[in-house]
C-alpha cells in the first residue's frame, strides 16, 4: 500500500484523481440536468415530484449519492492541495510573466471558479437537498398518494431575484470551469492526440456551454414565466 499512497499523494497522482473525479462529476451533471428538465413539463410539477421521490428512496441512488459525495470531496481536496503546490513552486506572480500569452483566463482562475461553485453548491444543497431528504416540505397528492412537493420549493426559490442571480452567475462559473477542466482531464490521463484533441476541445466547450445553459434556463424560466 506504500507505493499506492505515494503515487496518489504525488502531484501527478493527484492530477489523475482530479481528472477521474472531474469526469465522473460531469456524468452526474448530465443525469441531474435530465431529471431537472421534468420541471418544464406542464403538469403542475407531478413528474418532477415523482422523479424526486424516486431519487430519494431508491437504494441504488442512495448508494450513488455516497459515491458522489466522495467524488466531490476528493476533487475539492486535491484542487486545494495542487493549488498550494503550484503557488509554492511559482513564487513570481503571474502578472509579471504575461500569462495571457500562453494560457486562458479560466485556466489561471480555476481556484476562483471552483470557490464560486463550492459556495453555490452549499447554498443549493441547503435550499433543496436538505429539505428533500430530512423533511420540511409541504405534501402533494398525486394519484391518491402523498409526496413531498419539491416542485413548490423550486417555484418559491426561483421567485427570489438574488437567488436566481446567484444561480446564473454560478452556472457561468461552472461553464468556464468545465471548459478548461474537460480538456485538462483528457490531457492528464494521456488521452490527447493531435488527431483527436481538437475534437475533444470542441466537444468540451459544447458540453460545458449546453449543460450550464440548461441549468441556467430553469431559474430564469420560473422567475420570468411562472
Amino acid at each position: 500500500m506504500n507505493w499506492f499512497t505515494k503515487t496518489f499523494s504525488s502531484t501527478v497522482g493527484r492530477k489523475i484523481v482530479m481528472s477521474v473525479t472531474g469526469l465522473f462529476l460531469c456524468s452526474f451533471l448530465v443525469v441531474h440536468l435530465i431529471g431537472n428538465l421534468q420541471l418544464f413539463r406542464n403538469d403542475g410539477g407531478a413528474a418532477f415530484n415523482l422523479y424526486s421521490d424516486f431519487m430519494a428512496h431508491n437504494a441504488i441512488i442512495r448508494i450513488m449519492e455516497i459515491v458522489l459525495v466522495l467524488g466531490f470531496v476528493f476533487h475539492i481536496y486535491d484542487a486545494v492541495v495542487l493549488t498550494r503546490r503550484n503557488k509554492a513552486a511559482r513564487p513570481v506572480d503571474y502578472a509579471n510573466n504575461h500569462p495571457e500569452e500562453n494560457s486562458t483566463w479560466s485556466s489561471r482562475n480555476m481556484g476562483l471558479l471552483g470557490t464560486v461553485i463550492l459556495v453555490f453548491l452549499i447554498i443549493h444543497l441547503w435550499n433543496f437537498f436538505v429539505p428533500a431528504r430530512f423533511g420540511g416540505l409541504e405534501g402533494v397528492v398525486i394519484e391518491d398518494v402523498e409526496y413531498d412537493n419539491l416542485y413548490l420549493k423550486v417555484v418559491q426559490s426561483f421567485q427570489i431575484w438574488w437567488y436566481v442571480l446567484i444561480y446564473v452567475i454560478s452556472m457561468v462559473a461552472l461553464a468556464y470551469h468545465l471548459i478548461h477542466g474537460f480538456q485538462s482531464a483528457f490531457q492528464t490521463l494521456g488521452l490527447d492526440h493531435k488527431k483527436y484533441t481538437p475534437f475533444i476541445q470542441k466537444f468540451g466547450v459544447a458540453f460545458s456551454v449546453l449543460v450550464c445553459l440548461g441549468f441556467a434556463a430553469i431559474p430564469l424560466y420560473f422567475f420570468f414565466f411562472v
